[in-house]
């Protein structure tokens, strides 16, 4: 309790002292953002809720985290995160689609140690995390897809995704051999079937249409090889229903929502 009367004391400032700036109060360290966003914030984000539901359905262990069941209020998530909602992988980014015509020189791969990618070529079409589905090789040409959506990537996935090449050989290719591929062909012990090949109209024989799912790199190299073929060229003209219709060497255009919608149609 003060005293009546008493004065308040104020420091006196010294002569030949110099004023000193106001210190900036010291940040600790859990005052600092931390990596991440927070889970319900992530949910929210992917369009299945809002931030106050996504806290329930945390709650409720509907969530996982990198195959985790997350009940944690403020957990913090990355995007590289594997999140899943009710067993699905959702994403919190806009879905994005996207179809390149590719050029020679370029590596079917999100390395960048790798020299010139494909994702050099995209890097303008999103700021949405897009991978290539399926690989061509560095030196194979045509259509390549992209897409951030892991729930389409699954399926296709599973279920393989049709594509078709104009393949060229260093020789005619026997109706034999032609025979063989299209019964399926075992290579290293495995079968590798195929959904068509026809020689192409009106061209000298050592040029084939090959329909096939199978999503590796090199398979269609493996494939001739085991017959004594060299490949000279590969180009993909056609994925499941999208062509390179209006679409130059080295573009890339945004699917439209009907050519996305088409792919939920694929057997």
């Amino acid at each position: 309790m003060k005293k009546e009367g008493a004065k308040k004391q104020y420091p006196v400032k010294k002569e030949g002292a110099k004023s000193q700036a106001p210190k900036k109060p010291s940040v600790s360290k859990k005052s600092k953002p931390a990596d991440g966003i927070r889970l319900n914030k992530y949910i929210s984000n992917s369009g299945i809720c809002s931030r106050r539901e996504a806290d329930t359905y945390i709650a409720t262990g509907l969530v996982s985290v990198n195959g985790k069941i997350i009940n944690e209020m403020g957990h913090r998530v990355k995007l590289e995160d594997e999140v899943r909602f009710d067993g699905r992988r959702i994403n919190p980014e806009p879905m994005e689609y996207v179809l390149l015509n590719k050029p020679k020189g370029f590596a079917t791969t999100t390395s960048e140690s790798k020299g010139q990618t494909v994702m050099d070529l995209v890097s303008n079409a999103t700021n949405s995390r897009i991978t290539p589905i399926g690989r061509l090789g560095r030196n194979a040409t045509g259509l390549l897809f992209f897409t951030n959506d892991d729930v389409l990537k699954e399926k296709l996935s599973k279920k393989g995704m049709e594509r078709l090449f104009h393949v060229e050989l260093d020789k005619n290719l026997k109706a034999g051999d032609l025979q063989k591929i299209s019964e399926g062909i075992l290579i290293a012990g495995k079968k590798v079937i195929i959904e068509e090949i026809k020689y192409v109209a009106d061209a000298p024989k050592n040029e084939v249409g090959l329909r096939i799912k199978h999503m590796g790199n090199s398979v269609i190299r493996d494939i001739f090889d085991h017959l004594g073929y060299d490949v000279v060229r590969v180009d993909c003209v056609k994925i499941a229903h999208l062509t390179k219709k209006d679409l130059p060497r080295g573009r890339w255009k945004i699917l439209s929502q009907e050519e996305v919608e088409l792919f939920n149609m694929l057997r």
